[in-house]
């Protein structure tokens, strides 16, 4: 006898929040009925803009139809507004909208809808307006729509260059009281940055690119009204972030994350130490003159001042457990002694830095480590057994091979031999070319499978400019060893590896 099964509106929506991402799966489920269709449909909705793409034209059909629908929900006068000015877009279908799919969103992202609108515009003429004035137009319109019809924004998105078309408020914005974070640029009005703060108060999240020397009094109110505030990344270029500093220690006590990043090494780093409860410190420091460097191993041993460092060096955070420094670093004996305050909580830990004492000292400082990623020359195959030997809970690791580096095969017969029970997770780099034979690889897997307790691991390969993944034969290897479920293979683009870094 079939088994059927029968399922109300709330049990729906429980078993299609474990879809979120698979979005695949969730444009099937709106075609089976219109309970299914009116579920699945507000998880699509949700943050519609976060989509990924194979190919380009796909990527411009996928922007056509999310504009197009939105355009047909605009209010009437948004679309005589747009026909005044010879603006049109042609809607999906002839028939009205199912739904009112702008209430559906919890996201607004200015940029992204911006160049949606500019996809769809760009084979597009007009005399009387150009691109750029015309998806402003539009752009605009939608906004204006989605902060009026939102019932519940979590995040806006302001955080490009090319936000000069924002001219909406949120004075009937139902939705900002519950906006939970936030990315914008310094430079927007003043005057936003004050209507928002009459209605949002519970931003838990805020991202500041600092691209003047002036922060508006009306971003710092913004931020000094704030309940709750727990994750902060500042951005500066040629600029100080120090005219926002004085706001930001009023949360000092509910801050738990704090991203840094500049290109400027002399910016004030000492007052993170006001900062007790923060689980979470990244400095990225990028280094915008790569190009006087002859190669990737000249640049490593580049150190830049960091002045300020030297005083936050004995700061102690009892709570913290990830650092990462994914670009240029300060001192390497700054480095140590920060450990030797901090290195004991952490869990995460991510040094982009060539040093014998400061690789030895993560192995004696960091006990308690799980993810690691610090740069090994090619003599410290040593150090990196000791790390293993030493911190026994380490489950992940992220290491470069090359010409300079660790040699593939002694890492993995490193990783075999010395790597504890709860290690499941290897990331492979290469700077240069480095080549692994397929037996070597296969010794490796058959000592993996012969581990007790046997537990899957996750072997990720990252592909750098010079480094093609592994041949024909390693594959063979690969997939035999994943349809005996001993392995989960991975590769990956080095750029989406360090975006993957950003967002955990």
């Amino acid at each position: 006898m079939a088994c059927q099964l029968i399922a109300d509106s709330d049990s729906l929506s429980e078993i299609f929040e474990y879809l979120e991402e698979d979005k695949l799966t969730l444009h099937s489920c709106l075609l089976v009925n219109r309970l299914w269709c009116k579920i699945s449909v507000r998880i699509l909705w949700r943050n519609i803009w976060n989509f990924k793409s194979p190919c380009r034209n796909h990527t411009l059909r996928i922007a056509s139809s999310i504009i197009s629908t939105l355009i047909t929900c605009l209010p009437n006068e948004s679309k005589k507004l747009l026909y005044e000015n010879n603006i049109f877009i042609s809607p999906p279908t002839s028939k009205p909208p199912l739904f009112n799919y702008a209430a559906f969103c919890k996201v607004i992202s200015t940029h992204k809808i911006n160049e949606m609108v500019r996809s769809i515009l760009s084979d597009k003429t007009n005399f009387y307006y150009s691109l750029s004035d015309k998806s402003g137009l539009v752009t605009n319109e939608i906004i204006k729509m989605l902060t009026s019809q939102i019932y519940s924004l979590k995040k806006l998105d302001c955080y490009r260059f090319d936000c000069g078309y924002i001219n909406f408020s949120f004075n009937n914005s139902p939705g900002a009281r519950d906006l939970l974070e936030l990315d914008c640029l310094s430079t927007l009005p003043s005057n936003f940055f004050y209507q928002l703060s009459q209605v949002c108060h519970n931003l838990q999240s805020i991202s500041v690119n600092i691209n003047n020397d002036d922060v508006s009094n009306g971003l710092k109110e913004l931020i000094s009204l704030q309940n709750n505030l727990k994750n902060v990344k500042l951005s500066a270029f040629y600029n100080n972030w120090a005219d926002i500093i004085p706001v930001l220690t009023k949360h000092s006590d509910s801050i738990t994350k704090l991203h840094l990043y500049s290109d400027d090494d002399n910016l004030p780093l000492s007052f993170i130490d006001l900062f007790s409860n923060l689980q979470e410190i990244i400095f990225s420091f990028p280094n915008n003159f790569l190009s006087v460097f002859e190669n990737f191993e000249e640049f490593e041993d580049f150190t830049r001042d960091f002045i300020d460092f030297k005083k936050l060096q004995y700061a102690n955070f009892p709570k913290l457990q990830t650092l990462k420094i994914p670009f240029q670093c300060p001192k390497v004996e700054y480095i140590i002694k920060f450990l030797e305050n901090n290195g004991k909580n952490l869990k995460k830990l991510y040094i982009s830095r060539t040093d014998r004492a400061l690789s030895l000292s993560i192995a004696n400082l960091c006990p308690n480590i799980t993810s690691l990623y610090v740069i090994f020359k090619n003599n410290e195959l040593d150090i990196l057994k000791t790390i293993f030997i030493n911190c026994q809970y380490l489950e992940s690791i992220k290491i470069l091979c090359g010409v300079k580096h660790l040699d593939k095969k002694e890492v993995l017969e490193t990783v075999a031999n010395y790597s504890s029970n709860n290690f499941y997770e290897l990331k492979i780099y290469s700077s240069s070319l480095s080549y692994i034979s397929s037996k070597d690889l296969e010794t490796f897997f058959i000592s993996w499978k012969n581990r007790t307790p046997k537990n899957l691991l996750k072997l990720i390969m990252i592909k750098g400019d010079y480094f093609s993944c592994l041949d024909l034969e390693n594959m063979k290897i690969v997939e035999k060893y994943i349809n005996l479920g001993i392995i989960k293979f991975v590769t990956k683009q080095y750029y989406e590896e360090e975006e993957e870094e950003e967002l955990e």
